[in-house]
C-alpha cells in the first residue's frame, strides 16, 4: 500500500501533459564515457529531461528522450530512491518499457544519473520507468567480495505491486518448452521468466563493436550445443568493469557467470511483455556480482563452468551434447537436469515408450569418480526422459549441495542408451521349492515377472544360505535394488549429512533397478555408522556402539540385511515379497 500510494502522490502531480513538450535534452547519437561524471540523485528533481540509451536492434545503442517525473523516496529500501520518468520518441512509445531495457543509462547534463530498471503497473498505456540512481549502484562496483558464495536471494519491495523490475527473460536456445516447464517446476524462487527459443547463442559468431553505456550484455548459465542465458543492459563500462541490469538477476550475491556481448535482432512491442530478442556473442570476461541495485562484471576474467557431456545411442545415429554449465550453487543441479531432458528430447527417435539406460560418471578433484547406472522406463508418473532427468539430477545434488565439499566438479559424463519400448516388470509373486531347510545349503527362489505388455516371465534364482545361520525362523526380502537400498542406506539419525567421501562411497554402492535381489533378513542387530552399514553385529559390539546414538552418528536396527543373491531381469523392476522360511 506504502508502494501505491508513493505512486499516487506521484502521479498526481505528473498526470497533466502540456500542450507543448518542454524542449528536450539535445541527444548525441553515442552515449557519452562512463568517465563523464556522476549526477547526483540529490539534485534530480521534476521537470527535468535526460537522454537513455539502449539498442533495439543490431549492436548500436540508441538514444531516447527521458522526462523526469520525480522521486520516489525509499522504493528501493530505506534511504534508496527510485527516480521515475517518462519516456520520449517514436521506437519507445510504440514498445513501451521492454523486458531487457533494465540497465540502459540515464544522462543528464551528459552526466550518468542512473539506468532504467523498473515497470510501473502491468498494462501502462505509457513508457513510464523507474530508475536506479547511478550512486546506487557504483556501491556494487567498488564492494569487496565479503559475503559468502551460498548467500540466498532477498526480496525488496520494489519487486511486488505496482513497482517490480523489468523482467530479465532467461532464455533457452535449444530447448523445447517442455524442457522449460520442468525448469520451472524444479528451480522455484531463481526470479527470472523462463522462455523457449526467443534467441540464441552465437556459437563462434564475433562481434567486433565493443562494449559501451547502453549495450545488450548477456549472462550465461548454460553454453555449447545448449544455452541458457540472461540480457539486460551495460549501463556502466571501464577498462576492468562494467554495471548492468540496475536491479539484481538473482541477487545470490557473489557469482561467477561467462559475460557476453549480445546482438538484438529485434524489439517486440506487446502491451502484456514487450521484449529483445537476442543473440549472445563473444564472451568478454564474467559477472562477479549479482546485487539488489546492479549486476557487475569483470572483463577477461574466466568463469568457473562444469563440463558436462551427453552420449546418446541406441536409437538412431549416436550423438553427443557438449556443455558447460555455470558453477553455482542454486542453479546447478536444475541446469544439468533439464540439459539431460533436453538431450533426450531431440531426436526423431524418441516416443513416449522409449526406455533409457543411463551410465553416469561424475569426477570431482581429489576424489574417486561416483559412477551411476540405472534403468529408466515410463510410468504413470511420466516418461521416461523425465524421470531420467530427475535421477541424474537427484544425484548429482547429493554429490554437488554437500555442505563439506570444497573441492570444484571436473566433469559430467552421461552415456545414455535408449531402447524403443517400455522395459517395466512388476514382481507379482516368489516362492521357494522348500520352505525348511538346513544353514548351508543351497534353496532355489522361484519368481513371477510380469513385464509390461507381455508374457509372463519365471525366473530361478539359486540361493545358498549361510552356514553360520541359527536354527529357527528366517526372512528372505524378493525385491528390486531401491528396496535393498533403503535398508543398506536408512536415513542418518537426526538427519546429520555425510561428508563427500561417504556420499560418493554410498551412491557407488546402489543397487541397480534392472536387477532381482534376494536378501537375507537375519535375526541379529544392524548398525550404520557414517554411511557404512555393518550388518550382523554381535552382541557385545551393538552394546559398545550404543553411545554413538545420543550423537546423531549411529542408526541401529534389530534386524540385518544380507544381500545373497540377484539376476539380472533387463527391465526397470518395480515390487517386493518377504518369504518365510525355517532353518532346522
Amino acid at each position: 500500500m506504502k508502494a501505491i500510494s508513493k505512486i499516487a502522490a506521484c502521479f498526481s502531480l505528473a498526470v497533466t501533459i502540456p500542450a507543448t513538450m518542454p524542449a528536450q535534452t539535445q541527444m548525441a547519437a553515442t552515449p557519452p564515457p562512463s568517465t563523464a561524471g556522476v549526477f547526483p540523485v540529490s539534485a534530480i528533481h521534476r521537470g527535468m529531461h535526460g537522454v537513455a540509451y539502449t539498442v533495439f536492434e543490431g549492436t548500436q545503442p540508441e538514444p531516447m528522450d527521458v522526462e523526469i517525473l520525480g522521486l520516489l523516496h525509499n522504493a528501493l529500501g530505506p534511504g534508496q530512491d527510485m527516480i521515475l520518468a517518462r519516456l520520449h520518441g517514436a521506437k519507445p512509445e510504440y514498445t513501451g518499457v521492454v523486458a531487457g531495457m533494465s540497465g540502459s543509462p540515464v544522462y543528464i547534463d551528459g552526466k550518468l544519473a542512473g539506468a532504467l530498471a523498473y515497470r510501473i503497473g502491468e498494462f501502462s498505456k505509457e513508457p513510464i520507468a523507474g530508475i536506479t540512481p547511478i550512486e546506487q549502484m557504483l556501491q556494487v562496483r567498488d564492494m569487496q567480495k565479503t559475503v559468502p558464495m551460498e548467500m540466498a536471494a532477498t526480496s525488496t519491495g520494489a519487486e511486488t505491486g505496482p513497482i517490480r523490475p523489468i523482467e530479465t527473460p532467461l532464455v533457452f536456445d535449444g530447448f523445447s518448452a517442455a524442457a522449460v516447464e520442468l525448469w520451472n517446476k524444479h528451480t522455484p524462487g531463481l526470479g527470472l521468466t523462463a522462455v523457449a527459443g526467443l534467441g540464441g547463442g552465437g556459437g563462434s559468431q564475433h562481434q567486433p563493436e565493443p562494449i559501451i553505456p547502453g549495450s545488450a550484455v548477456s549472462a550465461l548459465l548454460v553454453r555449447g550445443d545448449l544455452e541458457i542465458s540472461a540480457t539486460c543492459t551495460a549501463t556502466y563500462v571501464d577498462a576492468k568493469k562494467l554495471l548492468a541490469c540496475g536491479h539484481p538477476i538473482t541477487q545470490f550475491g557473489p557469482v561467477s557467470l561467462p559475460m557476453t556481448k549480445a546482438e538484438v535482432l529485434a524489439t517486440l512491442p506487446s502491451p502484456y511483455n514487450a521484449f529483445k530478442i537476442v543473440n549472445t556473442t563473444d564472451t568478454v570476461g564474467s559477472f562477479t556480482e549479482d546485487r539488489q541495485t546492479a549486476i557487475a562484471g569483470r572483463f577477461g576474467v574466466a568463469a568457473r563452468m562444469i563440463p558436462v557431456t551427453l552420449h546418446i545411442t541406441g536409437a538412431g545415429t549416436p550423438r553427443e551434447l557438449h556443455l558447460e554449465v555455470v558453477d553455482q550453487p542454486q542453479i546447478t543441479p536444475s541446469a544439468v537436469m533439464v540439459s539431460v531432458f533436453q538431450g533426450l528430447m531431440e531426436s526423431n527417435n524418441y516416443t513416449a515408450e522409449t526406455s533409457y539406460r543411463v551410465r553416469s560418471t561424475i569426477s570431482m578433484e581429489g576424489y574417486q569418480p561416483v559412477a551411476l547406472d540405472e534403468m529408466v522406463a515410463p510410468t504413470e508418473l511420466g516418461p521416461a526422459n523425465m524421470i531420467a532427468a530427475l535421477m541424474v539430477g537427484s544425484d548429482f545434488s547429493r554429490l554437488y549441495d554437500n555442505a563439506a565439499r570444497r573441492t570444484p566438479i571436473r566433469s559430467v559424463d552421461v552415456t545414455i542408451e535408449a531402447v524403443p519400448k517400455r522395459l517395466t516388470a512388476e514382481l507379482e509373486s516368489a516362492v521357494s521349492t522348500t520352505t525348511t531347510m538346513h544353514a548351508g545349503d543351497t534353496v532355489t527362489i522361484e519368481a513371477t515377472l510380469r513385464p509390461y505388455h507381455g508374457e509372463v516371465r519365471n525366473v530361478r534364482i539359486p540361493v545358498k544360505l549361510p552356514a553360520t545361520l541359527p536354527d529357527g525362523p528366517v526372512r528372505l526380502l524378493i525385491s528390486n535394488g531401491a528396496a535393498l537400498d533403503r535398508l543398506l542406506q536408512p536415513p542418518q539419525a537426526g538427519g546429520q549429512q555425510l561428508d563427500v567421501s561417504q556420499t560418493i562411497a554410498q551412491l557407488n554402492s546402489q543397487h541397480p533397478n534392472d536387477r532381482l535381489y534376494v536378501t537375507l533378513l537375519a535375526p541379529s542387530a544392524q548398525a550404520t555408522v557414517e554411511g557404512r552399514t555393518l550388518p550382523t553385529l554381535p552382541i557385545s559390539m551393538a552394546n559398545a556402539l550404543e553411545p554413538l546414538k545420543q550423537n546423531h552418528k549411529l542408526t541401529l536396527s534389530g534386524e540385518s540385511a544380507v544381500p545373497l543373491a540377484s539376476v539380472g531381469v533387463d527391465a526397470m523392476l518395480s515390487g517386493e515379497q518377504v518369504l518365510n522360511l525355517m532353518v532346522e
